[in-house]
């Protein structure tokens, strides 16, 4: 059967993995969704916050008054407008942001972070940095947690032609 199926899809172009390339997805597309899971999971057991919105937090803190227009949270946090306003809202519900017209007069509106999302995030930041460290950078030689790093922009790329990533 699957000879069948290879020899129809080989007909249309289809670029099959070999059995190497095989063997590093399964692991690697597994560590994604472990990894996620894993750090959504202690933010909203030890912070009562998605992983999410810390991102969204995380964003805001770092930013110039702690303000940015939605679609610049979006980019910052990897998610779309529509994900981004719902995240923002339930942020809001919790008094941890506020949003408000752009004073330009620019259909836009920014969210800011306000003084107790500044403290939400602050408090959540330690738990989530242990995490991070115990899962993905302590398993890690140096050289190869470089490598990671490098094998993720190059990988982010791909996934953001437009050069907008959440580094920016």
């Amino acid at each position: 059967m699957l000879d069948r199926v290879t020899e129809i899809s080989d007909a249309a172009g289809t670029r099959w993995l070999s059995d190497t390339e095989l063997a590093a997805w399964m692991p690697f597309s597994a560590m994604l969704m472990a990894l996620i899971t894993a750090l959504d999971t202690q933010l909203r057991r030890d912070a009562k916050l998605s992983l999410f919105g810390y991102f969204v937090l995380a964003g805001l803190s770092e930013a110039p008054e702690r303000t940015l227009p939605m679609s610049q949270v979006a980019v910052l946090a990897n998610g779309s407008l529509s994900r981004v306003s719902h995240a923002v809202s339930a942020l809001e519900r919790q008094g941890w942001v506020t949003r408000h017209p752009a004073p330009s007069g620019r259909r836009s509106t920014l969210a800011t972070l306000t003084e107790a999302g500044y403290a939400k995030v602050v408090a959540s930041a330690p738990g989530h940095v242990e995490t991070v460290r115990r899962l993905v950078i302590d398993p890690l030689t140096k050289q190869q947690f470089g490598q990671l790093g490098r094998i993720s922009e190059k990988i982010l790329t791909e996934l953001t032609p437009g050069g907008e990533c959440a580094r920016e």
